[in-house]
């Protein structure tokens, strides 16, 4: 029997990170969380909680061997610190040999746009670890283990909402009677998003100077919580973030009303962008790993499944939320982002579907196993972390940490 491949996944504690953690595990792949549990300690700084009891790190992974008689090896550190990161490379694991991974898969990562405009010091933290963190794990792989493949989580927010179809990480543009293929060109829409800029220039780079073989996952917004493994036990449910800095769109939405508080739309709504079922997610990043790229290539998926604008989304819910009882009322509220709110938006997502993604679609199944979730924990809800206190804007010098979570009224 061959041996199972080894993927370590960076950032394995949270969101996108830990259902991938347990889907692969399912699978037969032998898996390494490296995580330092800062996303546990966002939230503490901030006053904030997830909608669900999550275990800790420690207790869930223990809880899955339970489960499923599998192990997942847990390695607690920080990847900006090279000695560490180092040593998760080699160290011999609980499997008795030097994990030495075959996929390394990076979500490790200060994924908030929010956070990274809360002030100055939230803006370079969130580039510094970033930006550093990355860089350490391509250092990792160039010295300790160079066939490695490198599946890293970028964002569909790297590109922004240009006037033309936006392409699957690549462009062939003539001009002046030549032409080429190059890179996408960006324009990100906070220093969370060019974070995730800053680490595509120096991954495209580290692919053509070192060799190395690197995919990169232009996600879109991810929503729901239920993955097979996930809701396995209640030990290993996953996280589910509604509030104004971590809730992504759907998930804000879905608790809003189920919890009778009215669907805060930004601006005037027409925000559109990418979204994907977490259990896309996940598959997606099976079919990276199993489809590696070339060495010396740095290959870019557009990961979402369906575009929806931020008023077709509280349509949805409005309409879905209705068959279950609940009168929901949508509101327009001042947009705190800097961003354009009616805009072309076209982007192209064949890449991994061609590999064999099945896409699960927003359809009513799916939103009302949302809204039944969401009802279920709805007294967990607290209604002031909804409504945003971070204005791109006015992102201060001075430390905003306690003023962050909670808007003025």
């Amino acid at each position: 029997m061959a041996a199972a491949t080894r993927v370590m996944i960076i950032g394995g504690d949270g969101y996108c990170g830990w259902a991938t953690a347990l889907h692969l595990s399912a699978r037969g792949y032998a898996v390494c969380i490296v995580d330092n549990l800062v996303r546990r300690n966002y939230d503490m700084q901030l006053g904030l909680d997830t909608l669900t009891p999550i275990a800790s790190a420690h207790d869930r992974v223990r809880k899955w061997g339970e489960v499923s008689g599998k192990h997942i090896d847990l390695q607690i550190g920080d990847i900006c610190d090279w000695e560490f990161l180092s040593q998760a490379f080699t160290d011999t694991s609980s499997h008795g040999f030097p994990f030495k991974p075959d996929a390394v898969v990076h979500f490790g990562e200060q994924r908030s746009a929010p956070y990274s405009m809360i002030d100055r010091q939230h803006a370079v933290y969130t580039q510094s670890n970033n930006v550093l963190g990355t860089i350490n794990v391509l250092y990792a792989i160039k010295e300790l283990n160079p066939d490695c493949h490198l599946v890293k989580l970028g964002t569909m927010g790297e590109y922004g909402t240009p006037n033309i179809d936006i392409e699957e990480g690549y462009i062939t543009i003539t001009h002046n009677g030549r032409t080429d293929t190059l890179p996408y060109p960006k324009q990100a829409g906070s220093f969370y998003h060019l974070s995730k800029v800053h680490d595509s220039h120096n991954m495209h780079f580290a692919a053509r100077a070192w060799k190395l073989a690197i995919t990169d996952l232009n996600q879109g917004v991810v929503y729901g919580v239920r993955t097979e493994e996930t809701m396995a036990d209640k030990a290993l449910i996953n996280r589910y973030d509604y509030d104004a800095i971590f809730g992504t769109a759907l998930n804000r939405f879905v608790v809003q009303a189920a919890v009778g508080h009215p669907l805060t739309v930004y601006g005037k709504g027409g925000q559109t962008r990418g979204f994907l079922d977490i259990r896309d997610t996940v598959r997606c990043i099976q079919i990276a790993i199993d489809n590696p790229a070339s060495k010396g290539e740095m290959r870019v998926f557009n990961q979402f499944t369906e575009m929806w604008s931020v008023n077709d989304l509280a349509r949805i819910v409005t309409t879905e939320g209705s068959k279950l009882g609940l009168n929901v009322e949508t509101i327009n509220i001042p947009n705190p982002r800097v961003e354009a709110e009616e805009h072309y938006y076209n982007a192209k997502n064949t890449k991994l579907q061609d590999l064999g993604l099945v896409p699960h679609l927003l359809g009513e199944a799916i939103v009302d196993s949302l809204l039944e979730f969401a009802i279920e924990y709805k007294d967990r809800v607290r209604p002031e972390l909804i409504k945003p206190a971070v204005d791109w804007r006015k992102s201060p010098v001075t430390v905003a940490t306690g003023s962050a979570a909670v808007a003025k009224q």
